[in-house]
């Protein structure tokens, strides 16, 4: 499993775009082949930052989702309206603690 995160920071002003942004897109990205999770985060102390958490089944599913036209859309949209550079990483599970 691959774990992506991407935290995007927002124009204070353009948070409601993002926002209709995600909801188009939320299923669509979750119907991707290999995505088994998305999630929508928002900092605690910086109401327009978020970040999407989201589970692959491997690599190259990631990678077919970033190489779609969905995703073009997606971050066509999105890209527009930081007031920041995104910071994107992936990681895998390591240890879990029950």
């Amino acid at each position: 499993m691959l774990i992506r995160i991407v935290k995007m920071t927002f124009e204070t002003n353009k948070v409601a775009d993002f926002l209709a942004v995600f909801e188009e897109s939320k299923l669509k990205i979750c119907n991707m082949e290999g995505c088994s999770h998305l999630e929508l985060l928002q900092d605690y102390n910086l109401p327009n930052s978020f970040s999407t958490y989201s589970y692959w089944v491997n690599e190259e599913a990631l990678n077919n989702y970033r190489n779609s036209a969905l995703f073009k859309e997606v971050w066509t949209k999105t890209k527009i309206l930081f007031s920041e550079k995104p910071i994107a990483f992936s990681l895998k599970p390591h240890t879990k603690v029950d």
